[in-house]
């Protein structure tokens, strides 16, 4: 992020007002190769395009918040890659995983990740480290550590379906994996951390802790995130969790999150009746059906929509209700931006 938004960021945390209501999306693979007209295959193995293709969209969007900025990923391989996990790279496609365990029964036996070696890590960091002095060059700073959550790497290491089942017949189990990830997952944000003093923040997006209720939240999820969230001492503790996040959302100040990305299926009031006021809430409007597939004017109504879900616009950062999907388009992008300023200025 810019010094000065990051600055913003900071005070937006402790309830100040900073003078504007910002607009912000998470960006990755998914949108920006395409957008930039690249493939996938060039975005994840060129360092300068990955690097151009980034310093394309901050530049493109100067007043917009892009998170966590500047993101090295390998899309969903990058952290199955350091367990051992298979990675199919297509060249038109978002990469995936393959599984390392076929059960529960199997967890145990996972070798702990060393995070300085280990799968696609070490290529992620030392990208981060080829780019830093252009980063900063753009008045930039490398902010966030990131990491996929506990379940959301469970289910890709033995499946969704197998881990969703191994919660309810074999918790025991269930609990020596999700500790073994929680380590790694602290170890990794921990070394990004040394890696680049400048990171106050920690990412971490966990869909899978949407699909569960509340007494399983208690024991699969609670204990893992506030141990994960708390690992580094991060200022920002950022959550995306856009699958069904109403139990999650009263969960957030016991796990120590300050900001949440949530779905667009939740109305903005909803989620900060739940959440509390102290939580900067990220969102809201359909990223697929309206940023992506919809008209400047469908994106100027969905906007407007989520604007009047909420009567106190406090800890607010106007943006879709999940990351940034493929096909986004600028005239979406600049609509969006046009609503929130015309809503909150020119009105």
């Amino acid at each position: 992020m810019r010094n000065s938004s990051w600055n913003d960021l900071l005070s937006l945390i402790d309830g100040k007002d900073i003078g504007y209501q910002p607009v912000g999306f998470i960006i990755d693979s998914p949108w920006i190769p395409g957008w930039y007209g690249i493939s996938n295959i060039d975005y994840y193995s060129s360092d300068e395009l990955w690097l151009k293709s980034n310093q394309k969209a901050i530049n493109s969007f100067p007043e917009i918040w892009f998170l966590p900025s500047f993101w090295s990923e390998y899309g969903m391989c990058t952290e199955p890659s350091a367990f051992g996990s298979g990675m199919v790279f297509p060249e038109k496609n978002l990469p995936h995983a393959e599984r390392v365990i076929s059960g529960i029964e199997e967890a145990g036996s996972l070798t702990q990740p060393n995070v300085k070696t280990d799968g696609l890590l070490p290529f992620m960091i030392n990208r981060l480290k080829n780019t830093r002095e252009e980063i900063m060059r753009a008045d930039h700073q490398i902010r966030f550590a990131v990491s996929r959550g506990p379940l959301n790497i469970a289910s890709f290491l033995m499946g969704t379906t197998e881990f969703m089942l191994a919660m309810a017949t074999d918790p025991e189990k269930t609990h020596i994996l999700l500790k073994k990830i929680s380590v790694f997952i602290c170890d990794w944000l921990e070394w990004q951390k040394e890696c680049f003093p400048s990171i106050e923040g920690v990412l971490i997006l966990d869909d899978i802790i949407g699909f569960i209720g509340e007494p399983e939240f208690n024991e699969f999820v609670t204990p893992y995130l506030k141990r994960i969230f708390g690992c580094t001492g991060a200022k920002v503790r950022f959550l995306h969790n856009d699958a069904d996040g109403l139990v999650t959302a009263g969960k957030l100040k016991e796990i120590g999150v300050n900001m949440f990305n949530f779905s667009f299926n939740h109305s903005m009031g909803e989620v900060r009746r739940l959440a509390g006021k102290e939580i900067v809430l990220v969102g809201n409007i359909p990223p697929r059906d309206v940023l992506a597939s919809g008209k400047p004017e469908d994106v100027d109504t969905a906007v407007m929509k989520a604007v009047d879900e909420i009567s106190s616009y406090s800890r607010i950062i106007w943006s879709a209700g999940g990351g940034m999907p493929p096909g986004v388009s600028n005239e979406n992008i600049e609509a969006f931006e046009k609503a929130v300023k015309n809503r909150f200025y020119y009105s």
